[in-house]
């Protein structure tokens, strides 16, 4: 894995000045679009658009630095005006583009090389469950991707579910575990808008296929699961778990990801203050060459 995030990084910087999209560096690199944004925020605390923004205004700003003008470095490194360049140059290093020149001032963002860091101390607990084909049930909307923090989106969605909705989901739930889960699918990212959504249900695990029309319905094959138990402060915990999931435990072990997806529930302490056990499902395959 480690040589496909070097690969990704020398695509990216073969093709700055061209219109490109993640899921072709994905492509190029023989992984998953989902996979590869969550393994690179893992390792880097960076979204992937953000290092591919960076990366190109520090060689426009090397290109100010000799005196190419602002409009050509603009349009060379992907903007579609010279407003919206100018502003995004001025976030990113403080001052305007046209005064890169003569203060002989800027900034520079190095090009990511991943190497191996030999960790340990910490354990992490996980299970391998073998399970057929079922539906997830529930109340369903596009929401902001977003890897830290609570997503209020998510929390609006939860809110707005009906009595008659919970009287539903409780009526058909049958499949294990017997708790409402949260499954984030279909997302997208437009690096340049710096914008992002995915589809994210709120529901339970079924096998019925009489699902009333109050509900959305997602089907779920066959899969074998890695499931990851966890519990401390919430939300972090949550996030963090699935940060090491992607940095330390799918490198490390004879699993990959089969699908861009995975559930989550999150069982709160009343006896202590923003404290919860959850678990977390990710759908896995064995790599090639793993023994079964």
């Amino acid at each position: 894995m480690l040589k496909k995030l070097n690969d990704a990084m020398d695509y990216i910087e073969q093709h700055l000045q061209e219109d490109f999209l993640i899921k072709d560096v994905s492509e190029h690199v023989n992984v998953s679009d989902y996979y590869l944004r969550k393994l690179f925020w893992a390792l880097t605390n960076m979204t992937l658009s953000d290092y591919i923004k960076h990366r190109r205004l520090s060689e426009a700003n090397k290109e100010l630095l000799q005196h190419v003008s602002v409009t050509d470095v603009a349009y060379k490194y992907g903007y579609q005006s010279i407003d919206g360049f100018t502003r995004a140059f001025k976030k990113w290093s403080g001052i305007l583009p046209s005064q890169v020149a003569d203060l002989r001032q800027g900034k520079n963002f190095q090009k990511f090389k991943f190497v191996i860091t030999v960790k340990g101390g910490v354990t992490m607990d996980y299970k391998i469950v073998e399970k057929p084909a079922f539906n997830i049930a529930g109340v369903s909307k596009r929401v902001p991707l977003q890897f830290q923090g609570v997503n209020t989106e998510i929390v609006k969605l939860a809110q707005s579910i009906t009595d008659e909705q919970q009287k539903e989901m409780h009526r058909i739930q049958n499949v294990e575990p017997y708790h409402v889960v949260n499954v984030s699918y279909e997302s997208d990212t437009n690096f340049l808008e710096e914008s992002g959504e995915l589809t994210h249900i709120i529901g339970v695990l079924t096998t019925h296929e009489d699902i009333g029309c109050q509900l959305a319905c997602l089907h779920i094959k066959p899969y074998t699961w890695a499931v990851f138990p966890n519990q401390g402060i919430f939300p972090f915990t949550l996030q963090d778990t699935m940060a090491r999931i992607y940095s330390e435990w799918f490198p490390s072990s004879d699993y990959e990801l089969a699908e861009s997806f995975s559930f989550s529930f999150t069982l709160m302490d009343e006896s202590k203050e923003n404290y919860a056990y959850s678990e977390i499902w990710i759908p896995v395959i064995k790599k090639n060459g793993a023994q079964i």
